[in-house]
């Protein structure tokens, strides 16, 4: 089961449903905006984390991308465009 964390984006439209058809199963959402997502902690069956640039508190993804890596968590960094999502995610997707 491949599962995915997006961070940031107040809307993703229909990225949940593209991801879905490259074989995402489970697809989580934290708009990353507020500064108290700081606390939030990445799940544990969460197999990579995106990060959409374009709509998030700089100091969440900060925050995220050294949780990710002590967990040794692939994260990918992307505007909310899919083709720059897609770009990304091209090694996994």
């Amino acid at each position: 089961m491949n599962s995915l964390l997006i961070i940031g984006g107040d809307s993703l439209g229909v990225i949940p449903d593209k991801l879905s058809s490259y074989g995402f199963d489970e697809i989580l959402h934290t708009n990353g905006r507020k500064v108290k997502m700081i606390n939030q902690k990445i799940p544990e069956h969460i197999n990579c984390i995106l990060v959409l640039t374009d709509y998030v508190n700089h100091n969440l993804s900060t925050v995220i991308k050294k949780r990710a890596k002590n967990k040794s968590i692939p994260i990918f960094y992307a505007k909310r465009s899919w083709s720059s999502i897609h770009q990304a995610l091209e090694g996994v997707i």
